[in-house]
């Protein structure tokens, strides 16, 4: 059941609409508050998660200032979540009471069309249901992870694995899948060349699966100020991108090129670091537009491409990989009032690499 701190009213299945403590955005241009927000009743699929942590993202900032579009507010952000179920509906069989779970970018999709059946529901073709901020099938406008409980049908649950601790489990739920799927994809592996651009919160996280992938892992970031930390989270070499000699030393060099920075950046010129038959893909959403040379691309077979998150499955998969192999993201935990700060920090590149906020000061 929901603990009394919550300031809820007792949950029943299918009695009572429950109202949990949570941080959330009252406007575009303000900073986030503490209030509270209604979670739906327990439905016979639906799962009762007492959250324990909650990561922030960039795309929580870029979603709550209105960057990607107008918003309904107020409005909790947060799809990076971990926690332990409390409570199932009477017709879940995935979860239990006592399960150490997740909960990642999207919590509904249909279900039935042919990327929902392949496994692919974050490119639902009737649209993927947001962890916050979507139309969820009910009607309701979902609301994030900043919170002390979150309900989810059983479907859009992951099982975080006991080889993982749950607070550098959370950034998993959406860094994490967000560069183990196209590495996954692209076959990042031993005799592999990868590039990763970027060192922030999903780019420590390529280089850390792609060194676990054992292929062999190079960072191109603006400057060298992070390489010790590169080197450290499993780089084999590091370069400033702000060096013109770095594009003529390696190109023609890698298998694939990880993208994860959300800033406009010359495709063309980092087209010309793949190798024949190379692919760079891109995770990272800057709003800009990006051009590029079609001869970048025909002058060598290469492959321009993008990747959403992961489906379900891969998901799973993704964790029991991190685990299986002993590590999280590199996290620095923050209590809730510390999320607009937090905030400011990302935005200033000044944190190393993804924040946790403990779901217990909410």
């Amino acid at each position: 059941m929901f603990a009394a701190s919550s300031k809820l009213n007792t949950l029943r299945i299918g009695v009572t609409m429950p109202t949990v403590n949570a941080y959330a955005a009252p406007g575009a241009a303000e900073p986030l508050v503490k209030t509270t927000i209604e979670r739906r009743e327990l439905g016979p699929h639906d799962v009762l998660i007492e959250i324990k942590y909650a990561g922030i993202c960039h795309s929580d900032i870029h979603t709550v200032r209105g960057d990607w579009g107008p918003q309904q507010y107020p409005l909790t952000p947060g799809h990076e979540i971990a926690g332990v179920v409390t409570e199932v509906g009477n017709e879940v069989t995935k979860h239990t009471v006592g399960d150490r779970v997740g909960v990642g970018c999207m919590v509904n999709s249909c279900g039935h069309c042919v990327n929902c059946e392949k496994g692919n529901e974050q490119y639902c073709l009737e649209g993927n249901v947001g962890t916050y901020g979507a139309v969820d099938r009910d009607g309701t406008i979902t609301q994030g992870g900043y919170s002390t409980h979150v309900v989810v049908t059983e479907d859009f649950v992951l099982r975080i694995p006991d080889g993982l601790d749950l607070d550098v489990a959370t950034p998993l739920l959406c860094a994490g899948i967000t560069t183990y799927s196209p590495l996954n994809r692209w076959g990042a592996g031993p005799g592999k060349k990868v590039a990763v651009v970027g060192l922030g919160g999903l780019g420590h996280m390529g280089v850390k699966i792609a060194h676990a992938m054992g292929a062999e892992v190079t960072v191109l970031s603006q400057s060298l100020k992070k390489k010790e930390d590169g080197l450290r989270l499993g780089a084999d070499h590091y370069y400033a991108t702000s060096d013109p000699e770095t594009f003529e030393k390696l190109a023609g060099t890698f298998d694939v090129i990880l993208n994860t920075v959300s800033a406009p950046i010359d495709l063309n010129a980092y087209l010309g670091l793949l190798a024949a038959g190379g692919a760079m893909v891109s995770v990272g959403a800057p709003p800009e537009s990006l051009a590029v040379n079609a001869f970048s691309l025909i002058g060598g077979g290469k492959t321009l491409a993008g990747s959403m998150i992961g489906g379900i499955r891969e998901t799973q998969e993704m964790l029991d990989f991190c685990a299986e192999h002993g590590f999280g993201a590199d996290i620095e935990l923050i209590p809730a009032e510390q999320i607009n700060e937090a905030y400011e920090r990302v935005l200033a590149s000044d944190v190393r690499y993804r924040f946790v906020i403990d779901a217990a000061t909410f």
